[in-house]
């Protein structure tokens, strides 16, 4: 509960954390708004393949034009720096190169998010890892890699899985067991099969809202799909040691005032499989009406009583439960985002403590067709046309050498699959000089040899 005192005082200290973004989206965009007016932390550079994209991103959500500069490489990034400003540079390397000591990957590319955070690690550069896609890939393996170099690998604070995780390390260092962790969203069954061309239909948007703005139809379908909830499910998995269930996410439409009834073993009422696991609880049921107090935006877990002692103080002091008073649940109704980041940069560089980080080996999201396939079609990876992400235990993966969506964008149909069938190595041509694919089946291999948690 000091970061904010620690911040000042290295601000009065002139001896600010210093920071290098690498992408300028809407995520980056949140955090550059803070940023500016966050004691503490001085932003060195941004990298981004259009420079003008991150000037402009600067300037809309505060940043004195005059404040940036552009820069070629680290040199120039460190004296642009040295003099108050803000450098611009196309050249992410140089920026990893330079003095920033806190590095910040926000591209949701899993290849190149792969080659700035072993880059970051090998300059011995902290890494907040805002691409999930890259983390649900090989967080575990780049993890290893910055704990053995001795610097932070860590989950986006104001993310949701980092959200989770705090929630999970509340829950846990107060001795409750945590009985199931996840999150809100819109979903119907029907939007596994979305695709860039109908997305806009499901989000309600007209055409001309869209041409009003910057809208990735990608990008929005992989929330739509489920896609992206499958990652981010994964993320926690990996960070918390929770076992998805073997048949994937369910979404049940679920109230907020009711997740200790509905998230908790199916032994005593509930939906769950298993204790100790991840779920997405969906904002409307499935005939498209809202649910009342849904946590679209938000985060949960639920918890377990560990005694009776402690059901005894679950309604002594007028806490939720379910009808046996053994469940409760904690939730938070939204998430703030990119403007919440500046948290990860504080407790990497003050505290060397990331907030949340892949160590175990449970989740992985399987590449699953949304369409029949047949060979020679190319799949076109997250939100795209072809394929859909779909969590499953690591274990099951292994074994059946599913191919993770990180590594679908590209790769060529060999053989013919069927619609809503996973998709294996086996299935596909895949580009191996990738590092992210090298990385990946190194990750495999040590796991097959038992050197990585596969089970809690």
């Amino acid at each position: 509960m000091n970061l904010y005192k620690e911040l000042k005082r290295r601000e009065n200290a002139n001896a600010p954390i210093k920071v290098g973004v690498i992408g300028a989206g809407k995520f980056s965009s949140m955090f550059l708004s803070q940023a500016v007016r966050t004691p503490g932390i001085q932003l060195v550079g941004i990298a981004e393949i259009d420079p003008q994209k991150a000037k402009e991103s600067c300037v809309r959500v505060g940043w004195p034009e005059e404040t940036l500069a552009n820069a070629k490489n680290a040199n120039e990034i460190n004296d642009i720096a040295s003099s108050g400003k803000v450098a611009i540079t196309e050249d992410s390397m140089e920026l990893i190169n330079s003095e920033a000591e806190v590095i910040l990957e926000i591209t949701g590319n899993p290849e190149v998010g792969t080659k700035h955070a072993l880059a970051a690690i090998k300059n011995k550069k902290h890494i907040v890892m805002v691409n999930v896609e890259t983390d649900c890939l090989v967080g575990p393996r780049l993890n290893e890699l910055a704990e053995e170099a001795g610097v932070c690998y860590s989950m986006a604070y104001g993310d949701q899985p980092a959200l989770i995780m705090e929630q999970i390390d509340w829950a846990r260092t107060v001795g409750f067991d945590v009985i199931c962790a996840g999150k809100g969203t819109r979903f119907q069954p029907e939007f596994h099969y979305s695709n860039p061309e109908t997305v806009w239909g499901y989000y309600g948007f007209t055409e001309e809202t869209v041409a009003t703005g910057n809208y990735n139809a990608q990008m929005f379908n992989s929330f739509l799909d489920g896609t992206k909830s499958a990652i981010e499910m994964c993320a926690v998995s990996n960070a918390a040691a929770l076992m998805p269930a073997r048949d994937g996410l369910k979404f049940p439409p679920v109230s907020r005032n009711n997740l200790q009834e509905v998230l908790i073993p199916k032994t005593d009422g509930g939906i769950l499989p298993h204790v100790g696991t991840v779920e997405c609880v969906a904002s409307e049921d499935r005939f498209q009406v809202s649910v009342n107090d849904n946590l679209r935006w938000g985060v949960y877990v639920t918890l377990g009583a560990p005694s009776e002692y402690v059901e005894r103080c679950f309604f002594e002091y007028g806490v939720s439960t379910n009808k046996s008073g053994k469940y409760a649940a904690i939730y938070r109704p939204y998430h703030f985002i990119g403007l919440e980041l500046g948290l990860s940069v504080a407790s990497i560089a003050i505290r060397n403590e990331s907030t949340g980080c892949s160590k175990w080996l449970m989740g992985d999201v399987a590449t699953t067709a949304k369409k029949d396939l047949k060979p020679g079609d190319i799949l076109d990876g997250e939100g795209g046309y072809t394929a859909f992400g779909k969590l499953v235990q690591a274990t099951d993966s292994l074994h059946n050498e599913i191919l993770p969506l990180g590594l679908a964008h590209g790769a060529k149909v060999k053989r013919p699959i069927s619609k809503d069938q996973t998709i294996s190595y086996n299935d596909v041509e895949i580009n191996e000089s990738l590092v992210s694919y090298q990385l990946r089946r190194e990750m495999e291999t040590m796991a097959k040899q038992g050197k990585y948690k596969l089970s809690r």
